[in-house]
């Protein structure tokens, strides 16, 4: 079957623009699940199992409530930031999101973002990882930062697609990765299915 519609089974409006902008119309699945890392988790392992239960979430609620399987493909995806090993979640509080801030500050972490998709009965799944290295930043522009309100619902407590990429002094990687989803990996993925890739209507 060959189709330019995808459910997407995240409330990311990233995620969203970059399919929309490929050329995919994009239906909103629910997919709640407990996002909490297992204790000594490490950062690969937390995103992939993360990107694969709720993809099996949303899977289990649409066979919930249709007599027929998914129309469309099922895409998840989740992304975390990890510094030395250890998981960087959305902060809590402006404190919290000023120590991420303070931790990155020139140094190098990791942005892993694993994408899985469901079709016909199959589930496959794929890990990107990116290297981002942040210049020094100072106590007045981190509290700046978090006074813009950009960092309070994102992982490391920043948004490299937003005022946040003034941090960013260099990306070893995938730049639409670290926004949340790996273009070129998510269409190999899709590929992968036989399914064919739209012939972006819009740059990304």
């Amino acid at each position: 079957m060959k189709t330019h519609t995808l459910y997407l089974a995240s409330g990311s409006p990233r995620r969203r623009e970059i399919l929309e902008n490929l050329g995919y119309t994009v239906i909103r699945l629910p997919a709640d699940i407990d996002e909490t890392p297992s204790e000594n988790e490490p950062a690969a392992d937390y995103v992939q199992r993360m990107a694969r239960q709720k993809n099996a979430a949303a899977v289990a609620q649409w066979q919930a409530q249709h007599d027929t399987p998914p129309t469309f493909p099922i895409l998840t995806a989740d992304t975390t930031v990890a510094y030395q090993n250890h998981i960087l979640g959305k902060p809590e509080n402006a404190a919290y999101a000023a120590q991420m801030l303070a931790q990155l500050s020139g140094t190098t972490h990791q942005v892993l973002t694993a994408v899985c998709v469901y079709w016909q009965g199959e589930s496959r799944a794929v890990l990107q990882q990116s290297d981002v290295r942040f210049k020094a930043l100072s106590g007045e522009e981190i509290q700046a930062y978090i006074a813009s309100g950009e960092p309070m619902d994102k992982a490391g407590a920043y948004g490299i697609q937003g005022v946040g990429g003034a941090f960013v002094k260099h990306l070893q990687g995938s730049f639409t990765g670290v926004m949340g989803l790996p273009v070129f990996e998510t269409m190999a993925l899709l590929r992968g299915f036989g399914l064919n890739v739209p012939p972006f209507g819009k740059a990304v």
